[in-house]
């Protein structure tokens, strides 16, 4: 068991630091990428089933310039998935070609490269691009923190919609 968990772990790892260069040079375009903020989301549990998988969000999406935004959406994993997992939290680093992006800049469609295991407590690393005119990254790394018993690797999308508060 420690020998499947030790391999994993090894495999989120070098899917991060193939992934990361790529996502960072995409992200950055013409001009040089800024931290722009935090993105943290919330995910409800859920059960993976070997093909795909999708999870709602709830998120809060803190700039370094003003209030927090809320967003709402869903993250979906095509590929392998296999296992419960409770609720997690997904924290990332928004790189974006400003760091002062507008409001509501984050909604939009995000796609990616994901891996992770859990056996009791266990995490994802997801690399997602996306969002306004496909220029913002998110992280580019996030590190998803999960109990549950799981296994998943392959392409994860996600779609974050813009919540308008009164």
């Amino acid at each position: 068991m420690r020998g499947l968990f030790r391999f994993i772990i090894v495999g989120v790892t070098a899917l991060a630091a193939t992934a990361l260069p790529t996502a960072r040079s995409q992200a950055a375009g013409a001009q040089a990428a800024m931290q722009a903020g935090m993105l943290t989301c919330n995910v409800a549990s859920g059960w993976g089933f070997i093909v795909v998988s999708w999870r709602d969000l709830k998120c809060v999406y803190s700039p370094s310039s003003r209030p927090p935004e809320h967003y709402t959406g869903k993250i979906s994993k095509y590929g392998v998935d296999i296992g419960f997992s409770e609720g997690a939290v997904m924290i990332w680093v928004v790189v974006a070609p400003t760091s002062d992006i507008g409001p509501d800049a984050l909604e939009g469609d995000y796609g990616g490269a994901t891996a992770g295991a859990a056996i009791g407590v266990g995490g994802n690393a997801n690399v997602l691009l996306g969002g306004l005119d496909k220029s913002i990254a998110l992280q580019p790394l996030s590190l998803e923190g999960h109990r549950g018993l799981n296994l998943a690797a392959g392409i994860a999308t996600m779609e974050l919609k813009y919540v308008k508060r009164r």
